[in-house]
Parts: structure tokens; C-alpha cells; sequence
């Protein structure tokens, strides 16, 4: 993870892009290998980690980038979670890390995708490739989840691309010192 100011920044730099309404960003979840608790590595979503820098698994984001806020979603780990798992970082703390002021519990994120809905306001998102996420896009969004790819905003995906293709000083030397693993 980078510093606080490197996901604040490129929050900073996606809202000048000209975008209205929000940006949805889906984290990823743990997948199933033959039963839910048996679960294949956890790889969160590139993109997702690119703006809010945050490894663990069932997070969303928004961005909203007409009033510039930033929103958090997740759920803390239950008791049975902190007996398998340890101590585990609160959301809001997870969120003041990478500089996103508001922290809510995943089910607030229907209410703040419906809202935006009712308003009229464009949610732009990514083509998701999990299926988890599929399916979570289409009960957010209404739309079905054999047309969410071809709903997919253009518009933040050339963004993203515009942002992510330009390496920053810190990312070259997190890539180097990959390559000087092998």
C-alpha cells in the first residue's frame, strides 16, 4: 500500500476528467473452491486497488464526482471472523488510511445506489469480469447482468486508462523491485 496522498491524489486527478454523477468501483470477494469457506487466494481488483489502495475482500466505493466526496463501504468482521482471523482493522479506520472521510456498512451502498437512481445521475462503472460482482451490479443498477458489460461507462474506462497508463515514481519502484525477485 502507498501512502495516504498517492489514493487521494488519484481520486483527485479521476474527478477532473469531466465525469458527472457518480463512479461505482466493486472490490472483489473470496472465491469458492469447493464450498464457501474454502476459498481460493484473495486477488482484489486492480482498479479498485489503484484508487483506494485497500486489500481486503467485500468493499465498494464511490465517487462523487460533482461534490468531490469520496464513500467507503464494507462491513466490519463479526466474532466468528475475529476467531479465525485475529484483530481486524475497523472500516472507518480503513478508510481514514486512504484518505476517504465517510465509512458505511455494505447495505448502506443499495440506498446511496438508489438515491443516485431516483435522481437522475448517471453511475458509471467498469466492465466487471467476476460474476460475484455480475450479479451484484444488476440488483444495484436494475440493469440485467447479461447487459451490464455493454452498460459499462466509456467515459471511466478511457479515464482510468488515461490515469493508469502513466506509471508514478512510486509504482516504477514497486516494479522494479518485482522484477528483481525473479
Amino acid at each position: 500500500m502507498f501512502e495516504k496522498s498517492t489514493y487521494i491524489n488519484r481520486r483527485k486527478k479521476l474527478k477532473t476528467k469531466g465525469l458527472k454523477g457518480i463512479g461505482l468501483f466493486l472490490g472483489n470477494v473470496y472465491s469458492p473452491m469447493n464450498y464457501r469457506d474454502n476459498t481460493y487466494h484473495f486477488r482484489q481488483d486492480s482498479s479498485f486497488l489503484y484508487f483506494f489502495g485497500l486489500d481486503f475482500p467485500r468493499l465498494a466505493a464511490v465517487i462523487d464526482f460533482e461534490t468531490g466526496e469520496d464513500f467507503l463501504f464494507g462491513d466490519d468482521v463479526d466474532i466468528a471472523d475475529i476467531i479465525w482471523m485475529g484483530p481486524q482493522i475497523p472500516l472507518r479506520e480503513k478508510a481514514a488510511n486512504v484518505g476517504v472521510e465517510y465509512g458505511y456498512p455494505q447495505a448502506k451502498l443499495f440506498d446511496f445506489i438508489s438515491e443516485a437512481l431516483k435522481k437522475k445521475r448517471k453511475v458509471h462503472f467498469l466492465p466487471p469480469y467476476r460474476g460475484e460482482n455480475k450479479i451484484l451490479l444488476e440488483k444495484l443498477t436494475g440493469i440485467s447482468v447479461h447487459k451490464i458489460n455493454e452498460n459499462a461507462s466509456l467515459q471511466l474506462i478511457q479515464s482510468v486508462i488515461d490515469l493508469r497508463s502513466v506509471k508514478e515514481d512510486e509504482e516504477i519502484v514497486e516494479i522494479e523491485k518485482a522484477c528483481n525477485r525473479v
